[in-house]
């Protein structure tokens, strides 16, 4: 049986500026050998590097993806200020929000949107 959500693997595109980014977030972000983790909570994202996802060796992955590919949503729990700043702080901007969503709890909640250098879009969700 199916029990949770181990990790995700998509295609980067631009390594240093995205290992930045995500560290920059407060992240702990590892590497291996075909790929740099961001680990969140007991989840975590793997980033393919491009020599990997443009590699048609490279069979375990979906064939037509490339970044941005991402659409990410994490869990906030600081106030909207501090999830401004930290975003100013990695040079990151605003797209939307705070807007109300639904989401995995099935409650209502506060999301804030973003991008990541590669341009997939990052969610923000302050259950509050």
């Amino acid at each position: 049986m199916v029990v949770g959500l181990d990790h995700v693997a998509v295609p980067m595109q631009q390594t240093e500026a995205m290992v930045a980014f995500y560290r920059g977030l407060g992240l702990d972000v590892t590497e291996t050998p075909r790929a740099w983790s961001v680990h969140i909570g007991s989840q975590m994202i793997n980033f393919h590097r491009p020599e990997t996802w443009q590699d048609p060796s490279n069979t375990l992955r979906a064939p037509g993806t490339k970044p941005p590919a991402g659409d990410f949503c994490v869990v906030w729990e600081g106030t909207d200020a501090e999830l401004r700043a930290l975003l100013a702080k990695v040079g990151a901007s605003v797209e939307e929000g705070p807007v109300e969503r639904r989401g995995a709890r099935r409650v209502m909640a506060s999301s804030i949107y973003t991008r990541d250098p590669d341009g997939n879009l990052l969610e923000f969700m302050a259950y509050r």
